[in-house]
């Protein structure tokens, strides 16, 4: 089982508020570049998405659920069919996205357990948890050629060091795909 954590991110490495919806002055920064550049699966999940579990916090899952659901291309029948797990102590009704379920409280213990691979799609409070623990095997970023100079960042300052393997990077259209693993 890995964990694999994939965001969008900018150059300076603030991964908030990517398509503007949290209501940031300089939010909406991943679809400046136009739709094509975060359609499809550019994170090259391929079988791991198949094959295993898609770990989402609520917001991000909220989010999702109004989206994914409606759609009905080739990368959108994989997000909906994926298990989904949803990482909440207030969601109770996971109705509106197909295989969904919350996980409540113990967050850690659930990967620890999952003997699937779990994808980590945004949730930026999932993916510290998880870091916390040293529980990310590779991050898949697509990096933006933006800087905002002020937003989350995926690694925040003050935080403990992080040594990582660059395992490869392409072009994706206005945005770099880069793997790191430890």
């Amino acid at each position: 089982m890995s964990v694999v954590v994939i965001q969008f991110i900018t150059l300076d490495g603030i991964v908030s508020d990517p398509d503007g919806r949290g209501g940031t002055p300089s939010g909406g920064w991943a679809f400046r570049h136009g739709p094509e550049t975060v359609a499809g699966d550019k994170f090259r999940l391929g079988r791991t998405l198949d094959e295993g579990v898609l770990l989402l916090g609520r917001t991000t899952w909220e989010l999702f659920s109004r989206l994914w659901p409606h759609r009905d291309d080739p990368f959108s029948a994989r997000m909906n069919a994926v298990p989904k797990l949803v990482a909440s102590r207030t969601l109770t009704d996971t109705s509106a996205w197909a295989n969904s379920r919350v996980i409540g409280e113990d967050l850690v213990g659930r990967v620890k357990g999952e003997p699937r691979d779990v994808v980590v799609a945004g949730s930026l409070g999932v993916v510290r948890a998880l870091m916390a623990e040293d529980l990310v095997d590779e991050y898949r970023l697509l990096v933006f050629p933006t800087v905002l100079g002020e937003g989350e960042r995926l690694f925040p300052a003050g935080g403990p060091p992080v040594h990582l393997t660059c395992a490869g990077a392409e072009r994706t259209g206005a945005a770099v795909l880069t793997r790191y693993v430890r």
